[in-house]
């Protein structure tokens, strides 16, 4: 296999604003704005979302126990992400928490869904850069063009491992796509005897899948001394941010419930705080120029889109959960855990990685991770145990719901009255929490690539691949108004030709 073609012919641009519109490869809509000075160099640019979605408002008024299914349909990419993190904010209003036999069956859904999810980003939107190559043209730089390069035995492969994590969701959740299983307390149907043999046979699957996964990222990139270089240019795809996850006890990566741990530039902790208390930990500023919120560390707040210990900017991503992560509970895991620090710290690297392009490396790590526990979840014996209920429940209250979403941290917070009726609903979502450091790493990655006017479709792709680490998800992201909407209005001449440009922001 030959490395990826970094730089292809350059021609000049002929303005002084590039649009890169609509950008490729990731979940809803977005565009990218670059401004050049007079010299052809970049000035600034915007990784800018015009969608709306206005779940937040109209979830008020409806029935708690709704919420599950209303805002899995934020997107059809991580509905199992929404819908556990509703139903364990729906436990809340409900003061209750699942039973032993539900939380197992919940784990076990929800693991699934990461395999699942986490297959998606890393062998349909992210390897095309990395297995066909940032300039590659662009008819090509997809999952045809992936699968035309590492072979049909492994595109297959893949779309049975994917199919197979859906199963799993499906017989579980009662649809593999948009799940019904969340009750107050529980789940709503146990599974048998033979639903659990067949979960345990992809389980066995899903491992060795994700064991394989591992080994092709170390042929196509590990191995590949031209993207290596890349990863690891400290004056491309790095930047320096706070890094945050969810933990258990004992600081190990945790997917579905424990609290969430915030460590410096360093790796020092510098907050941990149950998901209940997240608005006295996380602020939400808001840009104009965007319908995405920027959240921020509450300590030391929000100086704009700048990275650094003195800005709140945090990435919550994979590589931010392995950043907050002292260890992983599962063996095999543990094992790839151990070997990507040691590779960085053969790069000089003794705390977090900050090396952008790593969080590849870092979604394979909670593949196989995912699969482990999926594996342990599918023959524990008391997965068929038919106690998946509370009983004697009634709602009224506040429910703070978090996960680890596949994008990052996840959080639901409904209040309902005595009746289960919604009061008040927020969302902080995966993407939003990165929303931030997207936009810096799209400032300079331009900066760093596009000089004296000269750009490419190959430079510009290099520039998507800024935002398309972090897997985002605007459709999910853009969930609340940010006050007056954005407008401008081109008025133009018969001959097409602008004439004036009205703005609002």
């Amino acid at each position: 296999m030959t490395g990826p073609v970094i730089w292809d012919e350059k021609q000049k641009a002929t303005t002084n604003r590039v649009t890169i519109d609509p950008i490729t490869r990731l979940e809803g809509h977005g565009k990218i704005e670059i401004f050049l000075d007079d010299s052809g160099n970049v000035s600034n640019a915007y990784w800018q979302v015009p969608e709306v979605r206005g779940f937040e408002r109209f979830c008020i008024g409806r029935k708690v126990v709704e919420l599950n299914q209303i805002t899995s349909r934020l997107c059809g990419v991580c509905p199992g992400a929404h819908h556990m993190a509703a139903t364990k904010a729906i436990d809340g209003c409900y003061s209750t928490k699942p039973t032993e036999a539900a939380f197992l069956l919940r784990d076990l859904f929800y693991h699934a869904h990461f395999v699942h999810s986490h297959i998606a980003h890393f062998y349909a939107l992210a390897a095309p850069d990395f297995v066909c190559g940032p300039a590659a043209p662009a008819a090509e730089r997809n999952v045809l063009g992936v699968v035309a390069r590492v072979g049909l035995e492994l595109g297959s492969a893949v779309l049975k491992a994917r199919a197979e994590a859906q199963k799993i969701q499906g017989i579980i959740g009662g649809k593999p796509t948009h799940p019904v299983m969340g009750v107050p307390g529980g789940v709503s149907k146990a599974i048998n005897k033979e639903e659990e043999k067949e979960i345990q046979g992809y389980a066995d699957n899903l491992v060795a899948f994700a064991e394989t996964s591992l080994g092709v990222f170390k042929s196509v990139v590990l191995d590949n001394s031209e993207y290596l270089d890349i990863i690891k240019n400290s004056d491309l795809y790095y930047n320096e941010f706070y890094n945050m996850g969810l933990v258990s006890p004992k600081n190990q990566l945790e997917f579905h419930d424990g609290q969430v741990r915030v460590v410096d530039q360093k790796g020092k902790e510098v907050d941990r705080y149950d998901p209940y208390d997240y608005l006295d930990h996380i602020g939400e500023a808001v840009e104009p120029w965007s319908y995405e919120k920027f959240p921020y560390l509450r300590k030391p707040g929000y100086k704009g889109l700048v990275a650094g210990v003195d800005s709140g900017m945090y990435r919550a991503t994979p590589l931010g959960r392995l950043n907050v992560s002292d260890s992983i509970s599962t063996p095999k895991a543990q094992a790839a855990f151990e070997e990507f620090k040691a590779t960085f710290k053969s790069l000089g690297v003794e705390g977090p990685v900050h090396f952008n392009l790593a969080t590849h490396w870092a979604r394979i790590i909670e593949m196989l991770y995912a699969a482990e526990k999926v594996h342990a979840d599918a023959y524990n014996p008391n997965v068929t145990d038919a106690n998946i209920k509370q009983k004697d429940i009634v709602p009224g209250g506040r429910g703070v719901g978090c996960v680890e979403a596949p994008r990052g941290t996840l959080t639901h917070d409904y209040t309902c009255d005595e009746n289960g009726i919604v009061t008040s609903c927020n969302l902080v979502v995966g993407t939003t929490n990165n929303n931030g450091p997207i936009n810096i790493d799209t400032v300079k990655i331009a900066k760093a690539v596009i000089k004296d006017y000269e750009i490419s479709p190959g430079l510009l792709n290099m520039v998507e691949m800024a935002f398309r680490v972090y897997d985002p998800c605007n459709s999910c992201a853009t969930h609340s108004l940010p006050g007056q909407m954005p407008l401008k209005a081109v008025v133009r001449y018969a001959d097409g030709s602008e004439y004036k440009t009205v703005s609002r922001n």
